[in-house]
C-alpha cells in the first residue's frame, strides 16, 4: 500500500511539472508554444533518459572496477542482486575522499552503481552492504529515471521561463507583457524547485526502506547513514564542482546547505532517515545479518 501510494504520488508530481511547462509555452506562444514546449520536454527526457549514467560517472571521475580489484564489493553487489532476480550491475569507484555513493541507469540491464574511495574506507562491510541495497533498491524502484525526467523537466521550466522574461517581457499582445514574464522568472523556477524536492525525499525514504528490506538489515544502514552524514558534514564538496549536475542521486546530500538551500535539498533530514530505519528494524523482529 506504502510503495502503491509513493508511486502515485510520484506521477502525480512529474504530471505537475509537465503540465507547468505545458502552461508556459501555451502562455508564450498559445497552441504553437505549447507544441514547441513539448517537443523540446521530450527531447530533454530522451536525453536524460539515455545518457544520465555517463554523466553522473563523469561528474565523479569514477572508473570501472574489476572482481579482482574489489572483491569483496563484487560479492556482496552479486549476493543482492541475486536476492533480488536481478542482473548484476557495473561497478564503479570514485577517487573523492568524501563519503557517498550514487546508482544509476534507466533499468536493471543497464544499471550502475558507484562508490567514493572515502566510503569504502569509512564503513564496515556490513555498513557497505547496507548501502548497496539502497542503492539497488534506486535501481528496482526505477528512480533513477524518475529523478532524471524531474531533473529535465525542472530544467526546462527554468529555461521556458528566462525566455519569457527576456525574450517576450514586453506588453504586446502575442507575450505575457513584462509583469507575466516576471511571475513566470520567479514562479516557474520555484514551484519546479520544491516539486522535484518532494519528488526526490519521498524516493529516499522509499530506497532505505526496500533497500533495508533487501538487505534484512535496517540497522546497518541507519549506522552507515550516520557515519556517512558526519564525513560528508567534514568534507563537503564545491557546489561549484562538476559534481553539481549529479548530487541528487547520490545517498547523501555531498555539499553543506546552508540557510534557504536546507529548504530546497533533494535529500530529507538524515535523522528522520535513520529515525525510520531504526523503527523499521524494532518493529520487524530478529535481523537476518549477512553470512
Amino acid at each position: 500500500m506504502h510503495r502503491s501510494h509513493n508511486g502515485l504520488k510520484t506521477a502525480a508530481l512529474l504530471g505537475l511539472l509537465s503540465a507547468i511547462i505545458l502552461l508556459i509555452g501555451y502562455a508564450l506562444g498559445g497552441t504553437g508554444g505549447l507544441v514547441i514546449a513539448l517537443f523540446i520536454s521530450l527531447a530533454m527526457n530522451g536525453v536524460s533518459y539515455f545518457f544520465s549514467d555517463k554523466i553522473a560517472l563523469r561528474s565523479m571521475g569514477a572508473r570501472p572496477v574489476s572482481e579482482q580489484e574489489a572483491p569483496q564489493l563484487y560479492a556482496m553487489v552479486r549476493d543482492l542482486s541475486s536476492s533480488a532476480g536481478k542482473p548484476m550491475p557495473r561497478l564503479y569507484v570514485s577517487p573523492t575522499p568524501q563519503p557517498n555513493a550514487f546508482a544509476t541507469g534507466r533499468n536493471p540491464q543497464n544499471a550502475a552503481v558507484c562508490v567514493t574511495d572515502g566510503i569504502v574506507a569509512m564503513l564496515t562491510p556490513r555498513e557497505l552492504r547496507g548501502v548497496i541495497g539502497h542503492e539497488l533498491s534506486h535501481v528496482y524502484n526505477r528512480d533513477i529515471l524518475i529523478s532524471s525526467v524531474a531533473g529535465a523537466l525542472a530544467s526546462m521550466i527554468t529555461f521556458l521561463a528566462q525566455f519569457a522574461l527576456f525574450f517576450r517581457g514586453s506588453d504586446d499582445e502575442d507575450g505575457p507583457g513584462l509583469i507575466g514574464a516576471l511571475m513566470m522568472l520567479i514562479l516557474g523556477p520555484l514551484a519546479a524547485a520544491l516539486i522535484q524536492m518532494a519528488i526526490s525525499r519521498s524516493r529516499e525514504y522509499q530506497a532505505d526502506e526496500s533497500g533495508a528490506k533487501l538487505t534484512d538489515d535496517p540497522l546497518a544502514l541507519a549506522s552507515a547513514l550516520r557515519k556517512i552524514d558526519s564525513g560528508t558534514r567534514a568534507m563537503p564538496l564545491s557546489p561549484d564542482s562538476p559534481v553539481a549536475t549529479s548530487s541528487h542521486l547520490m545517498i547523501a546530500n555531498p555539499f553543506r546547505p546552508q540557510g534557504l538551500a536546507n529548504l530546497f535539498s533533494t535529500h530529507p533530514p538524515m535523522a528522520q532517515r535513520i529515525e525510520r530505519l531504526e523503527a523499521m528494524a524494532a518493529n520487524s523482529g530478529p535481523i537476518q545479518y549477512m553470512r
